[in-house]
């Protein structure tokens, strides 16, 4: 079997290195790295399916959970995780999953890749801000803001393919949560957002004839197997080149890269 798909075994073996490197290196996860590089990636491969930009959103939601566990659990020791903040947010991003997930199901590829393009703008502007200078808040604010906004985190989160903590970070420290509470946290509320969204992409891609080999539902096996223990490996060599460079500046040139991917994803959306 390994013979027979030796190209995807290759290529999503360095989808997994980069996934690790970059979120170890940026702290971004590896949902923005996996998405686009599977969608086109597959493509590239010869696989011509409407429901790739589908398998690489609800693969990129499987293959973070592990390593958001292994964060959150080690944020958990720091004692970095704010539980009060993440008991008012969790509901809220728990709902938003579901949501966005329901959404996907009755959304085509070009539909996704519009979501996703858009979405990514989004996150590239806000990797050029510095979220300290925008403090407006006095802590999270109260209900139903805070539930809005979680299911708005959720949605977008569940529909991106990511868990969400570059979205739940800036806001948590607009909100005058330490850096370091709001990464913790964040790690946290994200498992609200991967874990059912990957089984929700299960259940809404069965019986989809996808076209990919070695998928349930709309989770590609072999990349799941092969992505997490790759991207185990890379990510301490991201962490210890940060250590040794701007990470700042490197923020901003990858957000600019995301630039480009939003633009091709929406070059493609709209039949480009």
């Amino acid at each position: 079997m390994v013979i027979e798909h030796a190209p995807m075994v290759l290529f999503l073996m360095g989808m997994g290195a980069l996934a690790g490197f970059f979120s170890g290196l940026l702290g971004i996860g590896g949902g923005l790295i996996l998405v686009p590089g599977m969608y086109f990636g597959l493509g590239a491969l010869g696989y011509d399916s409407p429901y790739l930009m589908h398998i690489a959103i609800g693969t990129s939601l499987a293959a973070i959970m592990p390593t958001g566990l292994s964060s959150a659990r080690a944020h958990w020791k720091r004692g970095a995780v704010k539980m009060d903040i993440f008991k008012k947010i969790a509901p809220g991003t728990l709902v938003g999953s579901a949501l966005g997930v329901a959404t996907a199901a009755q959304v085509s590829g070009d539909g996704l890749q519009m979501v996703f393009g858009l979405a990514v703008l989004l996150v590239a502007a806000i990797m050029f801000v510095d979220p300290k200078r925008y403090q407006f808040m006095d802590g999270v604010p109260g209900q139903p803001w805070i539930f809005i906004i979680g299911a708005g985190v959720g949605i977008l989160a569940a529909l991106m393919g990511i868990a969400g903590a570059l979205l739940c970070v800036p806001f948590l420290v607009m909100c005058r949560t330490p850096m370091h509470s709001a990464v913790g946290t964040s790690s946290a509320i994200g498992l609200t957002v991967s874990l059912p969204a990957a089984i929700g992409f299960i259940f809404i891609g069965m019986g989809v004839a996808t076209g990919v080999p070695l998928t349930l539902g709309y989770i590609n096996i072999l990349a799941f197997a092969l992505i997490i223990p790759v991207s185990i490996l890379t990510a301490p060599l991201g962490a210890k080149v940060a250590h040794s460079m701007d990470v700042n500046r490197l923020r901003r040139v990858f957000a600019v890269f995301m630039v480009l991917i939003a633009a091709r994803m929406l070059y493609g959306a709209f039949g480009g």
